[in-house]
């Protein structure tokens, strides 16, 4: 576990996170495809605050834990 992962600033960020390129631009990075996140983590991660975001919401995705972040999301989608 990192710093990033106690953070719960951090979960607000992620909420409102969205993709900035390609297939999924626009869309919160909570909401990208979890196969489309395994890719990325797999094939290397974007660098940065972003790619911190991306591997954050794989975690979360991953352990079925979305229903915890979803209600931080302001103006869904």
């Amino acid at each position: 576990m990192t710093a990033l992962d106690l953070n719960p600033l951090v979960l607000l960020e992620l909420a409102e996170a969205r993709m900035p390129f390609g297939k999924y631009q626009g869309r919160r990075l909570l909401h990208l495809p979890e196969p489309y996140l395994v890719w990325f983590a797999r094939e290397g991660l974007p660098a940065g605050r972003l790619g911190e975001l991306m591997a954050l919401a794989l975690e979360i995705k991953t352990n079925g834990l979305e229903s915890l972040v979803t209600p931080l999301i302001r103006d869904p989608d």
